[in-house]
């Protein structure tokens, strides 16, 4: 059986070394590949490349369009729009976002059970996805720190409408409020400089960018013994779910992350 990371670019995928780790493990002669699809070339894609492959791992900046092309869709998706996983059904597609509840469990692998308060910098699709993980922990207020309030508009209406109170603050604006949970969506420098600033009114901290590998933000949270999720823990917990709906196999996330930390020291 097949299956593939579809995106672009794609080169940089970690997501076929954790797959075929888990393949290893489970003892399955699956394999794995990626393909560069440009947005607007999915439907076409999926619909040339179906007997054979039983799912997709979709990445950016395919999410919203593996989402209207589904003839199903599970409860993440119809809420946001975006799916990250598409699973050959009898009429088409079925289409999951294993992104949520993958956060939702790096959190809890890392001791934070439970939230009130979030701060998030960033406000892309990856925030309201996040934002939605930590209302499953009970979180009830997010705060979107940004450089241009303007644009985090969209973000902060559909982190609304999951029940949030929302609120946006310029990026630049000194931290003052203490919060349970710190999370980056931004890439590593974004916060050069002002790392001890944020992390310093936080109770733990969630970086999902995993490349340069380690961020300031994780040195930072590290040195203050602050419980950390990473974007790797991220990457292996989403997968984990994505095998498990593509092989009706569990696999533990820890192969996923040394799969994923190997192929990054190997670049």
């Amino acid at each position: 059986m097949r299956c593939a990371v579809l995106g672009s670019p794609i080169a940089h995928s970690l997501s076929p070394a954790m797959h075929r780790a888990a393949y290893r493990v489970l003892g399955l002669d699956w394999s794995y590949g990626a393909f560069d699809v440009q947005e607007g070339e999915l439907t076409e894609f999926v619909s040339e490349h179906r007997d054979g492959w039983r799912g997709y791992s979709v990445t950016a900046p395919l999410k919203r369009e593996a989402a209207a092309l589904a003839a199903r869709r599970d409860a993440v998706v119809e809420a946001l729009g975006v799916a990250n996983t598409l699973v050959a059904v009898d009429g088409g597609w079925a289409a999951s976002n294993t992104d949520v509840p993958g956060a939702a469990n790096a959190l809890r692998e890392v001791g934070v059970g439970s939230l009130a308060s979030v701060r998030i910098v960033g406000a892309g699709a990856t925030a309201a996805s996040v934002a939605l993980s930590c209302s499953r922990l009970g979180a009830r207020e997010v705060e979107l720190r940004v450089r241009d309030t303007a644009r985090a508009a969209a973000t902060a209406s559909v982190i609304e409408s999951l029940g949030l109170a929302v609120s946006v603050v310029p990026l630049h604006v000194d931290v003052l409020e203490s919060v349970d949970l710190l999370v980056s969506t931004v890439p590593g420098d974004a916060l050069a400089g002002r790392e001890h600033a944020f992390i310093g009114s936080a109770a733990a901290v969630f970086d999902v960018v995993y490349d340069p590998w380690p961020t300031g933000l994780m040195r930072s949270a590290q040195a203050e013994g602050l419980p950390l999720a990473t974007g790797l823990d991220l990457l292996a917990h989403q997968a984990v779910l994505q095998v498990d709906l593509m092989t009706g196999r569990t696999v533990e996330p820890g192969v996923l992350v040394t799969a994923a930390m190997e192929a990054l020291a190997s670049r």
